[in-house]
């Protein structure tokens, strides 16, 4: 993986590009503004700007598949940024309340690809194209029923209905999906219980697999959406082309502890491995916290978690294209950002504000990681 920064008037953009001869080039991108005392709508400007000259300067013919913008006011900002990012809707987009810890109001993670055809279904999902392959993506979806419960269990079977007005299955082709949830200490248990009881009905479970995610605290701009789901999913995969990372010696089982989600997974294509970690978090193979309150120890240990789930794909750091951290507390931030920049200083990452779906872990991480084969 080949890292770049790229400075910009009140921006900066971080970028990891994956290369092949011949075929597909991915971009990891990470865009902050860089100006806390600038206004939200001079920070978003200075976030689209830094990512428009980055598209038709560094990464020209790369073509957007996945969007995620992270707001720390979504009642008072999603309305401008949807306003302003209207006529260039150009892939998937999120849009979720996870405050920047550097004192921004906005950063953008922005996932490229060169040599692909992209287009908007009928039912939504968006479809980016390449030889045998289709992507789908989704992004931002959400309700407004009674109660957490409900909200998820309406978003997932929506959303089997989509795959499978493609000839898809969420057991066969969705890879990976991102559920954030409105006060997430109260409202994770409905969502599990949905998450849980509808797998079942789709052959999802302890006995044949679950899907890589990640469950944490985020808020949609409507106050009465207490979920809202992100998801990929890729057509054209044959059963063999995919494995499940478990790292038993660091983690143990998710259904163990009443959950159904798969620590990462391991896709093989042609001419590479793409590795999906689900949020992860300072663990131990009995389910257990480790290192209570004390978020520097949390922090390596959640380290050592993802470089064994890397490490069971034949994968290491150095073969991520992005991180994502997500703190409980503000507090932390100063600790946690020292250690990601001594031990990761060019890998494209924001650290956001989001309690993770246990009180006990005090930080998570998830990434992506792609190599040659």
């Amino acid at each position: 993986m080949k890292y770049t920064s790229y400075s910009y008037p009140s921006g900066r953009a971080e970028v990891a590009a994956f290369v092949v001869t011949g075929g597909v080039t991915e971009y990891h991108v990470m865009i902050h503004a860089t100006d806390p005392k600038q206004t939200y709508r001079e920070q978003m400007n200075a976030v689209l700007d830094a990512y428009a000259a980055l598209l038709k300067n560094e990464l020209s013919g790369a073509v957007a598949v996945f969007k995620r913008y992270f707001l720390s006011d979504a009642a008072n900002q999603a309305e401008l940024l949807l306003a302003a990012t209207a006529e260039s809707s150009d892939c998937a987009l999120s849009v979720v309340e996870q405050p920047p810890l550097d004192g921004t109001k906005i950063a953008l993670w922005a996932y490229l690809q060169t040599d692909v055809q992209t287009r908007v279904l009928p039912n939504g999902l968006y479809e980016v194209k390449h030889g045998a392959y289709r992507q789908l993506w989704m992004g931002g979806s959400f309700n407004r029923a009674a109660n957490s419960e409900y909200q998820m269990r309406l978003l997932l079977n929506d959303y089997a209905m989509q795959l499978m007005e493609e000839g898809c299955t969420l057991a066969d082709n969705c890879l990976r999906t991102w559920i954030f949830v409105q006060n997430v200490d109260c409202n994770y248990a409905g969502v599990v219980k949905a998450r849980n009881e509808m797998f079942v009905t789709q052959n999802l479970t302890e006995h044949t697999h679950y899907i890589a995610s990640t469950g944490i605290g985020g808020r949609h701009a409507d106050p009465k959406a207490l979920v809202m789901l992100d998801a990929f999913a890729v057509a054209g995969l044959k059963p063999g082309q995919i494995k499940y990372l478990y790292a038993r010696t660091h983690l143990n089982p998710t259904y163990e502890y009443g959950v159904s989600f798969e620590r990462g997974t391991a896709v093989d294509y042609d001419d590479r491995r793409q590795v999906l970690i689900s949020g992860t978090a300072s663990i131990n193979n009995r389910g257990e916290v480790l290192y209570a309150g004390d978020v520097r120890r949390q922090t390596e240990r959640m380290w050592e978690n993802v470089e064994a789930l890397l490490k069971e794909a034949d994968c290491g750091f150095g073969d991520v294209g992005h991180i994502i951290v997500y703190l409980r507390d503000m507090a932390d931030y100063t600790v946690v950002k020292e250690m990601f920049d001594e031990r990761f200083p060019d890998t494209p990452r924001v650290i956001t504000l989001a309690p993770v779906c246990r009180p006990g872990w005090l930080v998570e991480m998830e990434c992506m990681a792609v190599r040659k084969l």
